[in-house]
């Protein structure tokens, strides 16, 4: 029997001694738009002075949360790792709305299957994510964002820690400088 290998590439950009952890469920309009902030904001404090770390914290109400976080781990694990999951979930951002219900309980996504859900996620980000997402013991690594999380008392997304510690009185709908004020500030 031939066993494969594989390693999942850590989320994580910058190599500052702030560390800025920022728990995102993609398909979340509130987590997409502090998506959309990140590279702004490792742009305007710098990759020397912050290391900003993507923590996928699905949530049931989102229902192919769980389809979604696997593909992106799954892209994590193939050439150009982090980055390719980073492009998959800049696709689900994109094209939100595909992968969500109306309501969380209606709409047009009642009649897709996770292939299809795999298939428009393939078709917007351009990265082949059948094989990948196949990978038997790929859970660990779901597994692993969920029990971060629960660790560190986080349930719902956006959540924002830095150094560690939970910033209530940070939002997805804050200025990105009000972002780089509260992660530089001593």
């Amino acid at each position: 029997m031939k066993q494969t290998t594989w390693r999942a590439d850590p989320l994580v950009w910058g190599h500052g001694p702030r560390v800025f952890e920022v728990f995102l469920e993609p398909t979340c309009p509130f987590s997409v738009k502090a998506f959309g902030k990140l590279d702004d904001l490792l742009a305007k404090a710098g990759e020397d002075r912050i290391t900003v770390k993507i923590r996928l914290q699905s949530q049931p109400w989102h229902m192919y949360s769980g389809v979604v976080v696997r593909c992106i781990l799954a892209a994590s694990t193939l050439e150009g790792g982090k980055e390719a999951a980073k492009a998959v979930m800049a696709a689900v951002a994109a094209h939100r709305q595909e992968f969500e219900f109306d309501h969380h309980c209606s709409g047009p996504n009642l009649d897709a299957s996770p292939n299809d859900v795999i298939a428009r996620i393939e078709g917007y980000s351009g990265t082949k994510l059948s094989e990948t997402f196949a990978i038997p013991d790929l859970d660990r690594e779901v597994k692993w964002h969920c029990k971060y999380a629960r660790q560190n008392g986080i349930h719902v997304s956006p959540t924002f820690m830095i150094d560690g510690l939970v910033q209530a009185d940070m939002s997805s709908g804050d200025a990105v400088s009000d972002w780089v004020l509260h992660l530089l500030k001593s």
